[in-house]
């Protein structure tokens, strides 16, 4: 079985297992603990304490690492069950079983983002000293999906693979406010924000910056900050041209954003799971982690 305790004495090993430092993972693993507990309620134990097998997962510990791992390395199931010493059933049922928790432990954390938001004031409250926001999409491969319906709604052209697409909301200090359901790869960035409507809740005050895949949106809001698009035969002045090049420098933030929540391989490897909608949770958590990575680490 994979040494735990060795990783977590090692900070540069602990991050590549997990993608948090000890600083972070000693932050979650109390909440961690108290989710899982909560869980068990309601499930009467069917044996005294002590009896059958010896868990390999024996302690909220070592079941926090093994879901970080899963989503740090997004190894297979028989990969996870070799490494853990662990049925490649048994990697599958843990998998599940702590995916929920940990994502429950960091909604405790208040480090998920919103899915949607409602109203201004929602958004003041939820995200008090916001200065600016910016606002993109960003994607994953999937497999190629045998149904060719499926095929069509899910090819990216941008991507030239089959994708699925989220619509995610970034504020200055790097951390993803908004992020929206997975979608088909197909959608277009606007037409995704028209059905979201991401924008209609940050305060007018609140600058929020896009690129030209949303060309449009600063006909509807006041607030909009969106690059010059030259036109056809046309050229752009060198006023236009320092002004893009400001609004690129200043949305590389939401690049790097987005870098830090691929750095887990669960959400930026080609997605391989079977359950329905479960790319969405992975997205979810990932977003999760990284912001409570940025508030604890």
């Amino acid at each position: 079985m994979l040494n735990i305790e060795r990783a977590l004495k090692q900070d540069r090993l602990l991050r590549a297992l997990t993608g948090l430092n000890r600083k972070a993972f000693d932050a979650l693993l109390p909440t961690f603990s108290a989710v899982y507990e909560q869980s068990l309620l309601g499930h009467p134990r069917q044996r005294a304490v002590g009896g059958g097998r010896k868990a390999r997962l024996g302690n909220p510990q070592d079941k926090l690492f093994y879901i970080l791992f899963y989503f740090k390395c997004y190894p297979t199931f028989d990969l996870a069950g070799f490494l853990f010493e662990i049925d490649r059933g048994q990697a599958h049922h843990w998998m599940h079983r702590l995916q929920p928790i940990l994502e429950a432990a960091l909604g405790e954390k208040m480090a998920l983002p919103e899915r949607k938001l409602r109203s201004i004031e929602e958004f003041v409250e939820r995200f008090p000293g916001v200065e600016r926001v910016m606002i993109d999409g960003t994607e994953r491969p999937i497999q190629r999906p045998q149904d060719p319906e499926q095929q069509k709604l899910n090819y990216s052209g941008k991507k030239k693979r089959h994708t699925r697409k989220h619509l995610a909301a970034v504020d200055e200090r790097k951390r993803v406010v908004v992020l929206s359901k997975a979608r088909e790869g197909k959608l277009h960035d606007k037409k995704l924000h028209d059905q979201e409507d991401i924008a209609g809740g940050v305060p007018d005050e609140i600058p929020i910056e896009l690129d030209l895949g949303f060309l449009g949106v600063d006909k509807q809001y006041d607030n909009i900050r969106i690059p010059y698009k030259k036109q056809k035969g046309g050229e752009l002045s060198q006023e236009q041209k320092a002004e893009n090049r400001a609004l690129s420098q200043f949305r590389v933030v939401c690049e790097n954003a987005f870098a830090g929540v691929k750095r887990y391989g669960a959400v930026s490897d080609v997605y391989r799971n079977r359950t329905e909608e479960f790319d969405d949770h992975l997205m979810l958590t990932a977003t999760g982690l990284w912001n409570f990575y940025l508030m604890a680490a």
